[in-house]
């Protein structure tokens, strides 16, 4: 984009500023479009840095205020780095009874990954949610798209391991 300086970033390569100029010019025209430029430059990144949230504010002349107005509102966006795979572990109560708790601890001591953690190569980032609307699979784990039902502590690295 014109005028725009692309700030230094070690997670965001030409490649993918080419990527996010294409974003904000497909949207800039569109009012009310700044979530959707937000998610689009997110499923690039895999996160939202603070120098992208201001060029994308610069980009589609929107106060760099309000881009991290919504991208800290809405709970889908995430500020911090994220693994290339999302796991969601169920913690209510049928996933909880039936032993999820365990599957978790498994989780961390295989891969140090803490609920709320990113691991270190960011090739998993660990979410616990109280409901995935699948009990008559508990437990259950949610790998980005992928749902898994009755993990159990020895089945959940196993699992795991399928993702890179």
């Amino acid at each position: 984009m014109k005028n725009i300086v692309r700030p230094d970033h070690p997670d965001i390569t030409p490649e993918m500023w080419d990527t996010i100029d294409g974003i904000i010019l497909n949207w800039k025209a569109i009012p009310g479009a700044l979530i959707t430029v937000l998610r689009e430059c997110q499923e690039v990144v895999l996160y939202l840095p603070s120098e992208l949230l201001t060029y994308i504010g610069n980009g589609m002349d929107i106060p760099v205020s309000q881009v991290f107005g919504v991208a800290t509102f809405y709970s889908f966006f995430s500020l911090t780095p994220k693994g290339r795979h999302n796991i969601k572990v169920c913690t209510g109560t049928a996933c909880y009874v039936k032993g999820i708790k365990e599957s978790m601890n498994r989780i961390y001591g295989k891969y140090n990954l803490k609920e709320g953690g990113t691991t270190e190569d960011r090739r998993f980032s660990l979410e616990g949610v109280r409901c995935l609307g699948a009990c008559g699979l508990a437990p259950v784990m949610v790998v980005g798209k992928d749902i898994h039902g009755a993990v159990s502590a020895d089945k959940v690295i196993q699992i795991l391991e399928k993702y890179e």
